[in-house]
């Protein structure tokens, strides 16, 4: 199909089309695979505990995500943004609300991880849902930051999806970035270490492995990670001379992150999957007591 707009600045034709089929691809895939964690939730009772409510964020925030790569993806194929300047505010903002409300609630499920393993404590319902609550605040208190003038958005590198401005590099977004990345990665990254890290330490005492406890700090890592070095480049030096193409791969990359903390915290949860596999089939989970353990 012949369209009047041209190439963005930096791409070829074949570049633009599979950004936009990567982000297609994983809009639908994450959103699918999400989209049964919360049905499930929903449906099988016993699914349906104070600590599945923070897989439940998880999978709230990350459904979020992929609406988000969705919309990026058809402004792709059309080579143009066609929200004008308010929808790219609001893209950026949704954005950057659900990406950080996921990690919070990563966090948050590492905080009761640590005391279900480690204390022997249950996590009651009004304490999850504090937590739960807490997360999405906090995501949308910086999130709304950059719209009163704290941080800009503004179009990312294919200028058909809208982010965190990082081409300025001045002292408004260094600030921002510095308090941003702190409270929002490197916090949460510390809570997720000690936890998983004493969570290890007493899983090696007993000789029981109930699941990979270097995984989902493995996780935030190497899907946030990447799109975190950018940003933080951009506070000490101009990113302007890379080229847009390469400076599109970190927010891909960053867009998997839904579709991996589905097999993360739902499906490679042993008990989680088998709440999905009763939704799916009709045949009755075997274990009563659910946790968010996983494999």
């Amino acid at each position: 199909m012949v369209t009047a707009h041209p190439l963005p600045e930096g791409f070829t034709e074949i570049e633009v089309f599979a950004i936009g089929t990567a982000l297609l691809v994983e809009a639908l895939l994450g959103f699918c695979l999400n989209g049964l964690t919360i049905i499930s939730f929903r449906k099988i009772k016993e699914l349906r505990t104070p600590s599945n409510l923070l897989v439940l964020s998880i999978a709230l925030a990350d459904c979020g995500i992929c609406i988000n790569a969705f919309i990026a993806a058809f402004s792709s194929f059309l080579r143009y943004w066609p929200y004008g300047s308010d929808g790219c505010q609001i893209h950026g903002f949704h954005g950057f609300l659900t990406a950080l409300a996921s990690i919070s609630s990563s966090a948050a499920v590492a905080w009761d991880r640590y005391h279900h393993y480690c204390t022997r404590s249950r996590l009651q319902w009004s304490t999850a849902v504090s937590m739960m609550v807490f997360a999405w605040l906090f995501a949308a208190f910086w999130s709304v930051m950059p719209l009163l003038g704290w941080g800009e958005y503004d179009y990312e590198p294919l200028r058909t999806c809208c982010t965190l401005d990082y081409s300025k590099g001045d002292r408004n977004y260094v600030t921002f970035l510095f308090a941003l990345s702190t409270f929002n990665f490197l916090i949460p990254g510390f809570i997720m270490l000690t936890a998983y890290q004493s969570i290890h330490q007493k899983f090696r005492k007993t000789g029981h492995y109930k699941f990979n406890t270097g995984l989902p700090l493995k996780t935030l890592v190497i899907c946030w990670g990447p799109y975190c070095l950018l940003c933080s480049y951009a506070a000490v030096e101009n990113v302007m001379f890379i080229p847009p193409k390469y400076r599109m791969i970190p927010a891909l990359i960053a867009k998997t992150v839904p579709t991996v903390d589905a097999f993360v915290y739902a499906l490679g949860n042993e008990n989680y999957r088998g709440g999905i596999w009763q939704f799916l089939t009709g045949q009755k989970i075997e274990k009563a007591e659910v946790d968010n353990k996983t494999k």
